[in-house]
């Protein structure tokens, strides 16, 4: 197993009487991507702003590369590239002035020309910022996290207040810089985004990690229960599917029939039940729980604004 690119450990922050973080605990390994998810307000961003050695913790130990993100800030900013929540430019800079701008920060860096080809900004190398489009700026600020080439990303609230359409391609995006093999440690309230990008993720409310691991195996541990739905004009239908043994309840309103039940075989067997018994049907589609509702079980809420 290779080392973490980066380990927090007993991590805590505050302000004044207000706790932002309390005994945080978690490591990112190489190549992944790794997602803070929570609430607006629950300490994702100090989190990470520690971890850049943008604040300075009131307790615990980080590392990120092996470096202290305090004693070896200036070594560890050569390394990391850092999209910040509420990042803004002049908005009469144009896209080439801030690629420049940001290019004579750093001793070496990557080909411009050729990220912001990548980064489907060539056409608007000429355009004020002000006058690029929210997916555009995103692009903008990530190309200028890129400009040095860093082995670890991090990128907070990246997709908020996007499109739908400019959110998909800024995921697209992240998954192919992860690809070429740069670490990613987002933080975001969205969870469809963190189920689409993160290998990992750890829940946070109220400034304590309550959870940690795969979204896959967060729902599979937390809401193992799986719906199956489907429509049949056929009688008797509710009863001819009880006896499947995972099922564990039925309902039906009309002629639409769901079926609840736990277990990896659960679908195959109503499947399996359904063909059994002949049952003709028109339509058929499984739901499964998400992450809002792992985070809804665990903390007894919804997620807030």
């Amino acid at each position: 197993m290779p080392s973490p690119v980066m380990t927090v450990s007993h991590l805590g922050k505050r302000y004044g009487s207000t706790v932002a973080v309390k005994d945080v605990s978690f490591d990112i390994q190489p190549g992944e991507i790794f997602g803070l998810i929570g609430p607006n307000g629950a300490g994702k961003t100090t989190t990470m702003e520690c971890v850049e050695g943008l604040r300075r913790p009131d307790r615990g130990q980080i590392t990120v590369l092996g470096l202290d993100p305090q004693r070896d800030a200036a070594e560890l900013r050569t390394r990391i590239g850092v999209q910040h929540q509420e990042a803004h430019l002049q908005k009469r800079i144009k896209v080439w002035e801030a690629v420049d701008l940001w290019a004579s920060l750093y001793a070496e860096v990557a080909d411009t020309d050729v990220l912001l080809s990548q980064l489907g900004l060539n056409a608007k190398r000429n355009a004020w910022f002000v006058n690029l489009s929210g997916g555009q700026k995103q692009r903008l600020f990530i190309a200028l996290a890129l400009i040095h080439g860093p082995e670890v990303l991090f990128l907070d609230e990246l997709t908020t207040g996007l499109d739908p359409q400019a959110r998909h391609a800024i995921w697209d995006l992240i998954r192919h810089i992860r690809d070429r093999g740069t670490t990613i440690f987002l933080t975001t309230h969205l969870m469809e985004e963190a189920e689409r990008l993160c290998d990992r993720v750890g829940i946070i409310e109220h400034g304590e990690l309550i959870e940690i691991g795969t979204p896959a195996a967060l729902v599979a541990k937390h809401c193992p229960e799986r719906s199956v739905i489907f429509t049949s004009d056929e009688p008797d239908v509710a009863e001819r599917v009880q006896s499947v043994p995972a099922v564990t309840s039925v309902e039906h309103n009309g002629s639409t029939y769901t079926l609840r039940g736990e277990g990896e075989d659960f679908v195959t067997d109503v499947i399996n039940a359904i063909a059994h018994q002949s049952i003709r049907i028109k339509g058929f589609r499984t739901e499964t729980p998400t992450l809002e509702e792992v985070f809804l079980k665990l903390t007894g809420h919804g997620f807030r604004d």
